[in-house]
């Protein structure tokens, strides 16, 4: 008899990310990532594999977590990052076996690198205070006697790091892999990053905004730059989010991924190309209405990122696109042609393409698998499953497959969802339903495997979870319909669902119904508990209740209020329309309120404005508050709080439910 779903599943659960081919392609790296249940942290350790046997053999150990692998270009050395002392370093780990080496000790450590094709070499870029060289000791700071800190421009917090680091800028530098020598290859007050690297090692492709005051400038120019006399082209400047270049094989053609801001953050991501030889640059996916990347929300996979695109010697591409519920692999010609690669129905959230493009190393997910590596003949669709860290979790546990609906909204607009019964259902019994509401907005539940969500059906309920209006994955004019209409169309989206499942699922009680959500998922609960009394319990986190003060005291708000709302302080009267904690008297729902205590994107204050005002108001409110915690407590968060933010979500509905 296997098991249940359970809130310590978290420490049997296996991470599988990052495959990198090596040059010869025949073997492969990737990381595994797993809580230590005893330091109370993540392990995330190097793993080789040889591809035709399928021996797989751990290269990195102890309490750490490395990052970024990268074989060096003849392929008889893997470069990553790694944090053994008090900064992240470069690390160089020989092929045939052995130590790994600690190739910098910069006093900020590195940030990112890529190898030098000559592979003598490796660029790094590494945090430096203005007027300080790159290898000198910046001063440290004494507890004793702490400095004020200064404000002078919007941007300065982020989430998960807290104040920023003043007059700090981010520099390029090259390091010698045998002598361990750093030659400085930047050193303008400005932040600079690297963003790819032509295979003659002639060309380097670099991000850096030029402008000093960068508060309202949401643009980084990336420019192709002279390894030799450091002479830039632009490559472009244009307001978005652009880089992750990649060249094509014979260096001809560049390849990169990017979204202007016609429809700011709700703007689909598209792959483009610049050709060298004509100077000009083209949206390869221009035609294609759908976003190009991985926008899948999810809690088991760890730290994964997968190339923007990448060529074939043949010069046609690979890229993700997010589509109705799947991240898929898609193959693309420079003429525009574009196909699907991988199947439907689940989420591939890392891949590596073979040069030949009829082979794949793949990473995928669905909603009973957590994730393994696969070779893939994308030719032919056969498979091949190469790592199988999660096969005695799926052995022993009895997990709840979930059910796509589709159903049509009041206005007539299609929305998606998936509709999973409690995993131990039993026909003609009445179970409660909760209702899950997805952060972003511009993320998109996907066919993927959700730890909450399958931990929920382990406790007896079951589970409605769908992409109401602003959810990626769909059209342009979907991902934007949410904008300036919070709490509008897209909580009829999610209330419209609800009276699909009741229409269409018998086993669903009525008058057990419950919700939840974190961050824009936290907005919408706020909101739904102050526009209806359909649900019996709600548990938001990570929430937004005052659209005015989130304004000024979040690391986005002073830009996302107007990109959301389309309104700024000159109208607050908008601002307040939208705002949950207007409508907190109409609130007869029993509340349970979370939240992390240094969450930037979405502070604190957030929480403690609706708790006080419904506690006030004398409102069956709970609230609790996670030290040490910032907005991702549900995804990287420490490991003892994650368990006991689903003890709290589990017991508050199993009190009222």
């Amino acid at each position: 008899m296997t098991n249940f779903v359970t809130k310590e599943s978290l420490f049997e659960l296996q991470s599988i990310t990052n495959p990198i081919l090596a040059p010869n392609e025949q073997q492969a790296l990737f990381i595994r990532t797993q809580i230590n249940e005893k330091e109370n942290n993540y392990n995330a350790h190097l793993f080789h594999i040889e591809l035709e046997s399928g021996e797989i053999t751990q290269w990195t150990y102890g309490n750490e977590r490395v990052s970024s692998p990268a074989w060096s270009p003849n392929g008889k050395k893997v470069a990553f990052l790694a944090k053994r002392g008090d900064k992240q370093q470069l690390y160089i780990l020989n092929s045939r076996g052995g130590e790994a080496e600690e190739v910098t000790t910069l006093p900020n450590g590195v940030n990112s690198f890529l190898w030098s094709p000559c592979g003598e070499k490796v660029w790094i870029t590494t945090s430096v205070k203005k007027g300080l060289a790159i290898t000198d000791e910046e001063e440290k700071d004494d507890k004793k006697f702490p400095k004020a800190y200064v404000v002078d421009k919007m941007k300065y917090k982020a989430d998960s790091i807290g104040l920023l680091p003043q007059e700090r800028y981010a520099q390029i530098a090259l390091v010698d892999v045998v002598s361990k020598e750093i030659t400085a290859f930047t050193d303008e007050p400005y932040s600079h990053s690297l963003q790819g690297i032509s295979h003659d090692g002639k060309t380097l492709v670099m991000a850096v905004n030029r402008v000093d005051n960068t508060d309202d400038v949401f643009r980084t120019p990336l420019y192709l730059v002279d390894v030799e006399t450091k002479v830039e082209t632009l490559l472009i400047d244009e307001d978005g989010y652009y880089g992750d270049t990649a060249f094509s094989f014979d260096d001809r053609y560049i390849a990169f991924g990017g979204a202007d801001l016609t429809f700011k953050s709700a703007t689909h991501g598209h792959v483009y190309i610049y050709d060298t030889q004509t100077k000009a640059t083209q949206k390869l996916t221009e035609m294609f209405d759908a976003p190009v990347g991985d926008y899948a929300v999810g809690d088991t996979q760890q730290a994964a990122s997968a190339p923007t695109v990448m060529w074939t010697e043949n010069n046609d591409l690979y890229f993700q696109i997010s589509t109705e519920g799947d991240v898929r692999l898609y193959y693309a010609t420079l003429e525009g042609a574009l196909y699907p690669a991988s199947p439907e129905q689940e989420h591939v959230y890392g891949y590596a393409i073979f040069k030949n493009g009829n082979r794949a190393l793949m990473t995928v997910s669905n909603p009973t698998f957590p994730g393994e590596l696969f070779d893939f003949d994308i030719t032919t669709g056969e498979r091949k499953q190469l790592t199988h860290f999660n096969a005695a979790f799926l052995e022993n546990t009895t997990l709840s497959s979930p059910e796509a609906i589709v159903y049509t909204a009041q206005d007539g607009l299609t929305v998606h969802g998936w509709m999973m019964k409690p995993a131990n259902y039993v026909e003609g019994e009445k179970y409660p339903l909760i209702v899950e509401v997805h952060g972003g907005p511009h993320t998109l539940y996907a066919n993927t495997f959700f730890h909450e969500i399958q931990l929920l059906a382990a406790q007896g309920y079951g589970v409605l979870y769908v992409n109401p209006r602003g959810s990626h994955g769909y059209s342009q004019s979907f991902v934007d319909a949410v904008r300036g209409d919070y709490g509008g169309g897209d909580y009829r989206d999610i209330m419209d669902g609800v009276d699909y499942a009741l229409a269409n699922y018998d086993w669903i009680d009525e008058s057990r119904l419950g919700l939840t959500g974190g961050s824009y998922g936290g907005f919408m609960t706020n909101w739904a508990v102050g526009h209806t009394n359909r649900f019996k319990a709600a548990v938001t986190q990570r929430s937004i209740s005052n659209w005015i003060s989130f304004n000024g005291v979040s690391d986005i708000g002073y830009y996302f209020a107007e990109w959301q709302m389309l309104a700024d302080m000159n109208n607050v009267e908008k601002l307040w329309h939208h705002s949950p904690l207007k409508y907190a008297a109409n609130v007869e729902t029993p509340l349970l309120i979370l939240h992390s205590e240094r969450d930037f994107r979405c502070p604190i204050e957030q929480a403690e404005q609706f708790y006080i005002t419904l506690k006030r108001m004398g409102k069956e409110v709970g609230f609790v508050r996670f030290p040490e915690s910032d907005h991702n407590l549900s995804r990287t968060g420490i490991p003892s709080l994650r368990v006991e933010r689903l003890a709290q979500i589990t017991g508050w509905f199993d009190k009222y439910l």
